[in-house]
């Protein structure tokens, strides 16, 4: 099941009914996670904006199993909002102990998967502790991830159970025919309250907050002091954890028709008449259209687009675009049509946005699209 198919009724009482500063307080909760949450700012554009801080994370590993790789980092619980139908913002419980962040990609070739993904954590004795689909996610330092806010009964030895797979989305390149399969990858780990307690949050000069702008999208294993990522290859995968960003689309084999902005996000379409990338054997030409967050080139899976060809003020095609992965391109959005020769220009529309959760900074974007057009 995935993060977005989960039943969001769970959150229901939880969003709106507790003011984070002061309640924990009275509560008696009094764990550095809870302290540390950034203040939410007002007046915050529609738009991709600097938040108030920026929370240092560490990770626990990273393990293979069969194609996928997983890492599996962890920072203290913080807010996030949901985009399921109407947003919903999700509050810190007094029992958080973590929020645990899993990434997941292809070992061979390094792309980064939006895959089927459940968690179950057990204990030294065996025992289930949690068990859940994370949500899927977006975040300013983590990019396109999974992660919840956890609880773990107490300190001691535990392993992640991640289940990922099947992939259902279109895949062309090194991963055709791949990833087919559901896999179970596990990570151990020891929690320590001290571990999360020690983390810093790292506050944004005040004139920089709510400004449009994002921070620095982070690599993997640059945690900071506490990354406990292990480097054995037979354990941990084979070492090569990708970026979070998607590829360069300047490298990208094709011609370029350009890049708009739509929703705050960064849309690219590429022509290209790459063979592997077609589905239809009689269409010489393929549509490729990159949407992306702005600042840090970070794709936006899980979305809805479609496109409209035009040439002398008559349409030729309305088609969906049909969400893939290539082990060159990436993540994208494409369609193969030989109108696409004729065509004067090409518009396309996202007709859903992202349904992916978000961290702050990304909640109020990507949302409010209107159709962008590139001429030939």
């Amino acid at each position: 099941m995935t993060a977005s198919r989960r039943d969001a009724l769970r959150y229901a009482a939880i969003a709106g009914s507790l003011g984070l500063a002061g309640c924990l307080e009275r509560l008696g909760f009094e764990e550095q996670s809870a302290w540390n949450t950034p203040p939410l700012l007002e007046d915050r554009p529609d738009a991709v904006y600097m938040p108030a801080g920026e929370e240092e994370m560490a990770t626990y590993g990273q393990a293979t199993a069969g194609d996928y790789a997983v890492s599996l980092t962890y920072t203290f619980p913080h807010r996030f909002w949901l985009v399921s139908g109407e947003r919903q913002r999700v509050d810190v419980q007094t029992e958080d102990t973590h929020h645990l962040m899993m990434t997941v990609w292809d070992d061979a070739t390094g792309v980064v998967l939006p895959a089927d993904l459940g968690l179950e954590i057990v204990d030294a004795d065996g025992d289930l502790v949690h068990g859940d689909a994370p949500w899927s996610m977006l975040a300013q330092r983590m990019g396109f991830h999974y992660g919840d806010n956890v609880t773990l009964p107490e300190e001691g030895s535990y392993t992640a159970r991640i289940q990922v797979g099947p992939l259902t989305t279109r895949r062309t390149g090194d991963l055709e025919g791949r990833l087919e399969s559901t896999e179970t990858v596990e990570i151990p780990f020891e929690y320590a309250r001290a571990d999360v307690r020690d983390l810093e949050l790292i506050s944004i000069p005040e004139d920089e907050q709510g400004t449009r702008g994002a921070l620095e999208v982070m690599s993997h294993g640059s945690g900071g002091e506490h990354d406990e990522t292990e480097s054995d290859d037979d354990e941990r995968g084979n070492g090569t954890a990708p970026a979070f960003t998607g590829p360069a689309v300047s490298d990208l084999p094709g011609t370029r028709l350009g890049t708009e902005r739509s929703g705050d996000a960064a849309i690219t379409a590429i022509e290209t008449d790459l063979e592997r990338l077609s589905d239809d054997a009689d269409a010489d030409t393929y549509l490729a259209v990159f949407p992306r967050t702005p600042y840090n080139d970070v794709p936006l899976p899980f979305t809805s687009l479609s496109v409209t060809l035009e040439a002398d003020g008559e349409t030729l095609l309305e088609e969906p675009l049909v969400e893939t992965l290539d082990h060159e391109f990436g993540h994208h959005y494409g369609l193969a049509t030989e109108d696409l020769t004729a065509a004067e220009r090409v518009t396309v529309s996202v007709d859903t946005a992202p349904q992916v959760a978000r961290h702050d900074g990304y909640e109020t974007a990507f949302f409010d699209f209107e159709p962008v057009s590139f001429d030939r």
